[in-house]
């Protein structure tokens, strides 16, 4: 979802979670990539062949 361009608010509708967990998750995701952008997040996820 993060690659579709997806809002937290889209993900979390779609995942059928709460905003907050969306968050969380998405904050937890930035941290362990070291990316301070959702863009960031999304390349360094793809380098490490997450996706």
């Amino acid at each position: 979802m993060l690659l579709e361009g997806q809002t937290d608010e889209g993900a979390a509708r779609r995942l059928g979670l709460s905003l907050r967990t969306v968050r969380r998750s998405m904050s937890s995701l930035m941290t362990r990539l070291g990316a301070r952008s959702r863009f960031q997040a999304g390349a360094r996820a793809v380098q490490r062949g997450w996706l």
